[in-house]
């Protein structure tokens, strides 16, 4: 068990490195979110919360980086309130815009949604039917300045047929979110999927990005996608 008091630091750490993705220290916390416990508290509740891996230090920095831990016990106290968060209304004007039951449009709300997701996109409209995008968005996001996460992420683009084909029949139908070693698009990386019914015919639409991802805003968005198809 977590305390309340360490579990909501660790919600401000996880915000703050979305935001930044730079790791966090404690004396940024204090500062920029005002918090009302002492510097020496937030570096203790912080040295447990290392303790218990829900973050860690990379290299020599002085701050700290949320797990793959941290990230999913983040997702599983989520509210459902919280995980039907609403999109902007100038997000779903966009949507709604480009949104109609054909396959062109499919690929036109794809390209935004890797938009507004900063991550890639992919739609399997049918079981043998993929369209993915958004790569750039991907490869944008600082964790792929990494040469190898480039090679890692491209061998999963060659293997994206293959890995939907081999899952398929194993994914629960509505929304689903697989993090890191849970993930069948590689263990470096975040899913956030939706399998759905089209006239009996099942479709899979997914958002793949780096572990730190906007995972309520990329739950909005894949709502989206599964309200057209009720």
């Amino acid at each position: 068990m977590i305390s309340e008091r360490k579990k909501n630091l660790l919600e401000i750490i996880i915000k703050e490195y979305l935001q930044t993705a730079t790791p966090v220290s404690s004396g940024s916390l204090v500062k920029k979110y005002k918090l009302n416990f002492s510097p020496a508290t937030v570096r203790n509740e912080m040295m447990e919360l290392e303790e218990e891996s829900y973050i860690y230090q990379p290299h020599t920095s002085a701050g700290r980086v949320p797990t793959e831990g941290a990230y999913k016990l983040f997702l599983s106290d989520l509210s459902e309130s919280t995980k039907n968060k609403s999109l902007k209304d100038s997000e779903l004007k966009v949507l709604e815009t480009l949104f109609a039951h054909d396959e062109s449009s499919y690929k036109k709300t794809a390209k935004a949604i890797a938009e507004l997701s900063k991550s890639a996109v992919f739609w399997a409209f049918h079981k043998n039917d993929l369209y993915y995008t958004g790569l750039s968005n991907l490869f944008s996001q600082p964790e792929f300045k990494q040469l190898d996460m480039v090679c890692d992420f491209s061998g999963v683009i060659d293997r994206l047929e293959e890995i939907i084909d081999e899952s398929f029949e194993d994914l629960e139908d509505g929304r689903q979110v697989f993090i890191g070693s849970d993930n069948p698009f590689g263990n470096f990386l975040s899913t956030v999927l939706l399998k759905y019914k089209n006239n009996k015919q099942a479709g899979i639409f997914g958002i793949i990005g780096p572990m730190r991802m906007d995972y309520e805003k990329n739950l909005a968005l894949v709502e989206f996608i599964k309200n057209k198809f009720k």
